[in-house]
Formats: structure tokens, C-alpha cells, sequence
């Protein structure tokens, strides 16, 4: 008989490459070798092999977690309908998301939950990048705000039930005598040549700015990083280089020495979505946070440029 909490420790393994103890759901090292072993005697066989500092699953090892998904999700379903069956909405949901995610959706979300389902307590934790996504899977937290990035697991991922939220542009911000500080609206490949401001390497709007220019046919020169978006603008009105900030993350913030523009053609664009374990979607706790972050985005479609 094959232990489901080994289970969890295998696809931890796999997805963090690693039997560390962040990778081992705050067992220690040696622990997670113990039950990995023991995992390998249950099923007669060999799962995990060392490669370099880090570990990889075998051919046996890649057959058992594609049915590690399916797994736990059933098991994710099951405390689903207990709980329904037990009783409802009461306790405590553990929601991370991004500055940003947090002030525009997940704040007034907690404001909505308060009138509508006061039982449902919510303890919010900040996380930039593909942070998030691990903590939902690694079980440290049961909802992440995310960001779709390149490394992001798609729609289909068998261990995540996503709902989207919201998609937003990016505009650029220039100091205000830039050259094309007057235009209606700007080309990223007129920027080619400037120094840039933007979020560090692991942040999804990294990725983002990242594409985006490869799509208007240049590298950006990125000369000064900072994941805080207001430090990224003030550095802009200082006449350091130029940016591209997600248009909610511009909303109530003071512009001094800057413009903003929205993009011509085919501009960057963040998309954001909630996330889950698979099979917790329709937990009684679950289910109104998902509602509760799906409304509260809604009205985001009508931000409009700040100019």
C-alpha cells in the first residue's frame, strides 16, 4: 500500500529538483531521504536518481507522479465534500499574492468576504515571482494570486485549478522631457536605445518587459532593478532611463518629473489568476475567496491610461 503523504514528499522532490527541506514540507533532509526510500520499497522501484547537487525522477519515478496528480487531487476533492458535508464556510484561508494583487483585488475581496461569508478568515502573506505557485503546491498557503510568466505552469497542469482574473497593460513611463513625452502613445522599439528600469530576474513582470521588447526587436539595457514600482518610477522622473509599469500599479501614485503613455502595437500585458491545489476548488472554505477575487477584478476592466 502506497502512502499518500509519501506521495506529497515525491512531488515536492520533483518539482523543487531537490530533498532540501523547503522541497520536503518542513521535514529535514535526512527525513525526506527515510520516506523516499521507503517509497521505493512500497512500490519495488528506484524513483529518484542524484543529478549534480540536485535529483531527478526516474522513468518509474515519472509514471508514479503522473498519478501523484490525479491522487491528490481526489484526495483535495474529498476534504472538499467533508467539509461541505460537516458543516460550511468557517475558518481561516491562507492567500498570497503580489503587492499590487493584494491593494487592487485581494483587499477588497477580504472587505466582501467580511459582509457575505464573516466566518471565512483570511491571513494574507506577500510573494513576488514564482514564489507563489510553490507555497499553494508545497502547502504552505491554499490560494496564490499569480502572474502568468514564461516558466508558469499552463492552464492544463494537473496539479493547479486556475481561475483567471484579470489582464492589464503595461505603459511606459519617461521622464517628462523625453522626446516622446508628447506623443499620444509610444513604440517600444523607439526606446530601443535607452537605459531601462525594471523588476529583477524571478518576477514575472521581468519576464513580461522581457518579451515585450523582444517582440518590438531589441534586448532591453537594463541598468537599474528594483521590484517596488514606485522606486522604478521615481528613478524614471530622475531622468535614469525609461520603464514599463503595470497601469493598476500607476493608480493614486504621485508622477513627479514623469509622463506615462500607453504602447503602440503589440503591447506587454499582465495576466493574473488565482490558483489552487487541484481538486480544493470547490472546498466550502475555497470556493468564496476564488468568487469573492473573481469580483473584486472585474471592475479592473475599466482602468483606464494615466496621462
Amino acid at each position: 500500500m502506497i502512502d499518500p503523504r509519501r506521495l506529497r514528499i515525491l512531488r515536492a522532490a520533483a518539482d523543487h529538483r531537490t530533498v532540501t527541506a523547503r522541497a520536503a514540507l518542513y521535514l529535514t533532509p535526512s527525513a525526506v531521504s527515510q520516506q523516499l526510500a521507503a517509497l521505493e520499497q512500497e512500490t519495488g522501484h528506484t524513483l529518484l536518481t542524484r543529478s549534480g547537487r540536485g535529483v531527478r525522477l526516474t522513468a518509474a519515478g515519472d509514471i508514479l507522479l503522473a498519478h501523484t496528480h490525479a491522487v491528490l487531487a481526489q484526495l483535495e476533492r474529498a476534504e472538499a465534500e467533508l467539509a461541505a458535508y460537516a458543516g460550511g464556510a468557517a475558518g481561516e484561508v491562507r492567500v498570497v499574492g503580489f503587492a499590487t494583487g493584494i491593494a487592487e483585488v485581494l483587499a477588497p475581496a477580504i472587505g466582501r468576504l467580511a459582509d457575505r461569508h464573516p466566518d471565512v478568515r483570511i491571513r494574507v502573506r506577500d510573494a513576488e515571482g514564482d514564489e507563489s505557485l510553490a507555497l499553494v503546491l508545497d502547502g504552505e498557503v491554499d490560494v496564490a494570486l499569480a502572474v502568468e510568466y514564461r516558466g508558469a505552469p499552463h492552464e492544463d497542469d494537473r496539479r493547479l485549478a486556475r481561475v483567471p482574473l484579470y489582464a492589464e497593460p503595461f505603459d511606459a513611463v519617461l521622464h517628462a522631457s523625453h522626446p516622446l513625452g508628447q506623443a499620444p502613445a509610444v513604440s517600444l522599439a523607439e526606446l530601443a536605445d535607452s537605459d531601462w528600469i525594471g523588476p529583477y530576474p524571478g518576477n514575472p513582470c521581468h519576464d513580461v518587459m522581457l518579451l515585450a521588447c523582444e517582440l518590438a526587436g531589441f534586448q532591453p539595457r537594463l541598468v537599474h532593478s528594483s521590484d517596488d514600482f514606485r522606486a522604478v518610477v521615481a528613478l524614471a522622473g530622475a531622468g535614469a532611463g525609461v520603464a514599463l509599469v503595470p497601469r493598476s500599479a500607476l493608480r493614486g501614485m504621485e508622477l513627479k518629473d514623469t509622463v506615462v503613455r500607453p504602447v503602440s502595437g503589440p503591447a506587454a500585458t499582465r495576466r493574473v489568476f488565482a490558483a489552487v491545489r487541484r481538486g480544493a476548488e470547490h472546498h466550502p472554505l475555497i470556493r468564496p475567496v476564488l468568487d469573492a477575487l473573481a469580483a473584486s477584478a472585474a471592475g479592473l476592466s475599466t482602468i483606464s491610461a494615466t496621462v
